[in-house]
């Protein structure tokens, strides 16, 4: 806040409106508890009838001080609480964790163990993809569609289960690897039936008139807004902003697998729906490459824990984009975490897409974004 005088200090003030006049301007607070199964969040709006003159989300109802519970714990062991940041991006959370400490080490990945890493997050990715597709669909009325979605969520979960023994892959990164070998050299026969539904899937959501027109809104991010905002992963790339993380900045094996990072300019739903489609299918891509590049080897490095301080830094692309760890050691123990997850930027942005829009169409925008409000509450 300011004082008087105009300097700054450390005082807290509340989050303000902009002072919206005029007889017919309505307020409405949606939240923190809202219909069906969801995150906790409050919405403001100001609208006349079904036109949006402005929106305001309050986020952070659910603080858990994920970034203070790290100090002190074993390094080695806090992998546990990287899964927990975000439940549905517990092994992204987990490799970016687990890289950073490995930096900050200098610990080298063995080759098998960096392929079944891109393996385990490109399921994540892979079923957080159907999910999305299922909740966007949902939004548009399509029943069939959004059930169709869910199925493909689950069907990806009980392969993850069976393959890894857990349906959120927790529980299966470890610094300098993995805690277990995977036996994955099969995986690309038993993707096949996912392979073939979730093409058809993506093909008839296509072709579906209803669904498209619905996805033609006004909620549009532009490639500047997107910039200066910090947009990242999905909804930057539908605003022509090209970045990807296992692209530019590769970890893991990406730098030995091939892959298409999707772009689009225009910046709307429509444009969101079709760079997580192709990002879908992509996914798919990777995962058979990297299970058919497997080969027999160690999965875990051995390494002694070294005394004194280090600093490390680890990222991931996550199914919502850039997830970044910094940690600061001491003596095996962390000192500091410092967590930069991807839906904290993209909920900076998610406002200037409704302003200027129409109450009919904000569920939809919304979900064109698959925000997590538990990557912001942490």
């Amino acid at each position: 806040g300011k004082g008087r005088s105009g300097d700054l200090n450390g005082l807290y003030q509340p989050p303000t409106m902009p002072e919206v006049q005029g007889d017919q301007v309505q307020d409405l607070y949606w939240g923190p508890v809202r219909a069906d199964v969801v995150e906790t969040a409050e919405f403001h709006y100001s609208y006349i009838g079904e036109a949006i003159l402005h929106y305001h989300p309050r986020l952070f109802f659910k603080h858990r001080g994920m970034e203070a519970r790290f100090a002190g714990q074993d390094a080695q062991r806090s992998v546990y609480l990287a899964e927990r940041v975000s439940g549905v991006g517990s092994a992204c959370h987990a490799l970016a964790y687990c890289q950073a400490v490995e930096n900050a080490w200098g610990i080298e990945v063995p080759p098998r163990a960096q392929l079944l890493r891109v393996i385990i997050v490109e399921l994540e990715r892979l079923y957080n993809h159907f999910h999305y597709f299922g909740q966007l669909s949902k939004t548009t009325t399509l029943k069939v569609g959004a059930a169709t979605g869910f199925l493909m969520e689950e069907k990806v979960k009980q392969l993850a289960g069976e393959l890894t023994g857990s349906r959120y892959l927790r529980s299966l990164l470890r610094v300098g690897g993995l805690r277990r070998d995977l036996q994955a050299e099969h995986l690309a026969h038993a993707l096949e039936p996912i392979i073939d539904e979730g093409e058809a899937y993506l093909n008839r959501l296509q072709q579906t008139a209803t669904h498209l027109d619905r996805l033609m809104v006004p909620g549009v991010l532009s490639q500047s807004a997107a910039f200066d905002q910090g947009a990242t992963g999905p909804v930057a790339r539908a605003s022509g902003l090209d970045r990807d993380l296992r692209r530019d900045h590769p970890y893991a094996a990406y730098h030995k697998l091939r892959f298409n990072v999707p772009v689009r300019q225009k910046g709307d739903a429509m444009a969101r729906s079709d760079v997580r489609g192709e990002a879908l299918r992509e996914a798919i891509a990777l995962l058979v490459q990297a299970s058919g590049r497997l080969k027999a080897g160690p999965v875990h490095a051995e390494f002694d824990v070294p005394g004194g301080a280090q600093q490390g830094l680890g990222w991931a692309e996550t199914p919502r984009g850039t997830l970044i760890y910094a940690v600061r050691i001491e003596d095996g123990r962390l000192q500091r975490v410092k967590i930069k997850s991807p839906s904290f930027s993209n909920w900076r942005v998610f406002p200037l897409t409704v302003h200027g829009t129409n109450m009919m169409d904000y569920a939809i925008n919304e979900a064109s974004f698959g925000l997590t409000i538990a990557g912001c509450d942490r």
